[in-house]
């Protein structure tokens, strides 16, 4: 018997910034989910979204809760309205796709989770990285045993942001997005550390502001403790020259290595040189957003869901405690305190 083909997921997208866009593009390259309409505060925002992505542009955010018409709702708004935003969207039976991270706070991270759950409304976040097709060939080979035991893991995300930053824009304040450059990217890589190396114990960190204007770190490093005792390191900066990723694995057995310049590279023990891997590239945006679709539909659940998205908050808040009182955090004092 032909499966039955499911309409597309009608969603709003709310949060008319730079970032709404990345997602509606990958909205408009699935074909699974359609853009019912748009609001933010600024009509002119969302008159050039609505334009450019074929949607309504709604006049109120409860214009768009009261449309039974629409499943779901996109959040790309500031982190301190995550709680808020996504409150009003599970009280109205509308599922939820949210940036990272799930918000400035742990606390605020269990409450979005628990209004979702007690809604029963899909709650997915937006954790792109760990879906990339070199990541997840690290993480099968891994499962496979090819590395023997992980020992060790270095890290880098890196871009570019001198004279390309508004200070009026809540991204690059202290107060919008505490942490920094480590919360506003940073996290994406001390995620894919976690996947690749296991759950994250404990954190020591430094945050320096070197390079660009305004009151937060463009600079920082982590040190981070597995479960397994295996040690990884973080850097995250704005303050370099370019665009720049870095992720190196290393296991007793076999290391693989990944640059944004040179692709992903493979070492076995006694082989001498490595050797390079071919991985076709995914669309890693689209993948997380048909994931979300279809867990709204009953079909699967996120990769990414509420509880996971506090505990990898709770990782780089450990960090800026760290780095604020010189001592070492572990990531349970962070969750227990918040």
């Amino acid at each position: 018997m032909t499966p039955v083909a499911l309409k597309p997921l009608r969603v709003a997208c709310i949060g008319m910034g730079w970032w709404s866009d990345v997602l509606a593009d990958a909205i408009q390259r699935s074909g699974k989910l359609e853009i019912a309409a748009c609001y933010t505060r600024s009509e002119e925002k969302r008159r050039a979204f609505a334009a450019k992505y074929r949607c309504k542009a709604a006049p109120s955010y409860e214009a768009i809760l009261e449309d039974r018409a629409i499943e779901a709702i996109v959040n790309t708004t500031p982190n301190d309205a995550h709680l808020e935003t996504t409150r009003a969207a599970a009280a109205a039976g509308k599922h939820v796709f949210l940036d990272k991270p799930i918000a400035n706070t742990v606390s605020e991270g269990r409450a979005i989770t628990e209004v979702c759950r007690k809604a029963g409304v899909v709650l997915a976040l937006g954790y792109q990285r760990r879906r990339e097709s070199h990541f997840r060939w690290v993480r099968e080979r891994i499962d496979a045993g090819a590395f023997g035991r992980l020992v060790n893991a270095e890290a880098n995300i890196s871009r570019d942001r001198l004279g390309k930053i508004d200070l009026s824009s809540w991204r690059y304040t202290a107060q919008g997005m505490p942490g920094g450059v480590m919360l506003q990217i940073g996290i994406h890589y001390a995620d894919v550390l976690e996947y690749l190396l296991g759950p994250i114990n404990a954190v020591s960190g430094r945050f320096a502001q070197l390079v660009l204007p305004g009151d937060n770190p463009d600079v920082a490093s982590l040190v981070l403790e597995h479960e397994s005792a295996a040690l990884s390191t973080l850097n995250a900066s704005y303050a370099s020259a370019s665009e720049y990723y870095l992720m190196n694995i290393y296991g007793k057995e076999a290391s693989a290595y990944y640059d944004l310049h040179n692709g992903l590279r493979f070492l076995e023990r006694g082989s001498g040189r490595s050797t390079p891997v071919s991985c076709a590239k995914n669309d890693a945006f689209v993948e997380e957003l048909e994931e979300f679709a279809a867990a709204a539909r009953g079909q699967g659940k996120p990769e990414m869901d509420g509880e996971r998205a506090t505990v990898s908050l709770a990782v780089i808040r450990a960090g800026i405690v760290s780095a604020r009182e010189r001592r070492r955090v572990e990531v349970a004092e962070i969750l227990a305190d918040e």
